[in-house]
């Protein structure tokens, strides 16, 4: 809104300063400012809302360290999360990008999901919250409309550049194109075309595009929500995971980064990096009160839409090659909950009784069972997640 405000002074008054809101880092600078603003002034009242309406975390005893403690503690803080995410995004980017509708749309969409969860399980004192294939069926709706949205959307393309001599000079022309393609790490001609690999189902090869984008989608997000699990660890992570699509979004934007770098142009893709921006202020200032000893926890209404939301990022940045390292935390935490149910099941089937791979699952609660400290463990994932992001932003160059 502000950016439609200033365009318009700065077109009919020729007001000094207003051409600053032109550029994507002043922009970007801003949403994370206001966002962390946003989410350091008003939680400690949503805070106290949440104490006040009794919306305190209900704990199982695990046998965790310190885990009683924790009873009481107001969750459903994600409400903050995704009001610092929305509210700078509206003010500060271009409301009629494609990508930025869409990016509202996951937010709002997964945060009122995981919402619904949250209030269910609190309010109405049902501890199951909302039933799995509910859950599921609203993350598979988002992604379907996330996967239909970039096959089909005419705002959704890449830009190709050919090259001629013409009198011995080299002369360069662009168009943009609608191409289902992405980005292979490590490899020099990095493209993947999803037509020439999905070709076998001719004109209907977009379905299997789609189903991946919903598979992905579903994926991270449960990823993230499991990855929630102590104080601190799924917004330190997902604020380090934001801050490298921030970097990939202004790359892919900017026609000469992508040129200097040799990465797929995405026209107005920049935009993004005011969301993601805001994100990684959302994440931040969550911190202030959620870090170890947490006064509130994000709930599923914020642990859900910061994995669809980070998903639905590195999809439009043609990244999501890439998510196994970016995401490498919430990749690893989802898989030892796989390992551990598998194995459990088949050693049941197999000797009778059921054996298990980890003292716990997801991972952090392993290391919990082993005596660490839980603000030690979120340290060293937090490192970790630093590395991955570090090993990812390598791919930029190294080929």
């Amino acid at each position: 809104m502000l950016y439609y405000l200033f365009d318009y002074l700065e077109s009919e008054f020729n007001l000094m300063g207003a051409s600053v809101f032109r550029f994507i880092s002043f922009r970007a600078g801003m949403a994370a400012l206001i966002s962390l603003l946003i989410t350091v002034t008003f939680g400690k009242y949503l805070i106290g809302m949440l104490r006040k309406y009794q919306l305190g975390e209900e704990i199982r005893d695990l046998g965790l360290q310190g885990q009683m403690e924790k009873k009481g503690t107001p969750t459903m803080g994600g409400i903050i999360i995704i009001m610092a995410i929305v509210i700078p995004t509206l003010l500060f980017a271009q409301l009629e990008n494609i990508y930025i509708i869409l990016m509202l749309v996951t937010a709002i969409s997964m945060g009122s999901i995981g919402f619904l969860d949250d209030y269910l399980k609190l309010k109405k004192k049902n501890k199951d919250g909302l039933a799995g294939k509910f859950k599921i069926i609203g993350q598979v709706s988002v992604g379907l409309l996330v996967g239909l949205v970039l096959v089909f959307n005419d705002d959704v393309t890449v830009r190709e550049f050919t090259y001629k001599s013409v009198n011995g000079q080299i002369i360069s022309s662009f168009s943009d194109v609608k191409a289902l393609i992405t980005t292979i790490p490590f490899i020099k001609d990095n493209e993947l075309d999803y037509h020439s690999l999905f070709g076998f189902l001719g004109q209907f090869d977009w379905v299997l595009y789609v189903l991946l984008v919903v598979f992905i989608f579903t994926s991270v997000s449960n990823g993230a929500n499991i990855t929630d699990g102590v104080d601190g660890l799924a917004a330190g992570t997902s604020a380090i995971i934001a801050l490298t699509l921030a970097i990939f979004a202004y790359v892919s934007g900017n026609v000469t980064f992508s040129q200097y770098l040799n990465v797929m142009f995405i026209p107005n893709s920049g935009e993004l990096v005011i969301f993601c921006t805001a994100l990684v202020g959302a994440c931040i200032g969550f911190l202030w009160y959620n870090a170890y000893p947490a006064q509130v926890f994000m709930g599923d209404t914020g642990s859900l839409s910061l994995g669809g939301i980070i998903a639905v990022l590195a999809i439009i940045v043609r990244k999501e090659l890439l998510i196994p390292f970016m995401c490498g935390i919430f990749v690893v935490e989802n898989l030892s909950v796989v390992i551990q149910v598998s194995y459990f099941k088949y050693t049941k089937k197999k000797y009778g009784e059921g054996r298990r791979v980890f003292l716990m699952s997801p991972l952090h609660h392993h290391y919990q069972k082993k005596g660490i400290h839980e603000a030690k463990i979120v340290a060293r994932f937090w490192a970790v997640g630093i590395l991955l992001a570090i090993f990812s932003l390598v791919t930029l160059k190294l080929r």
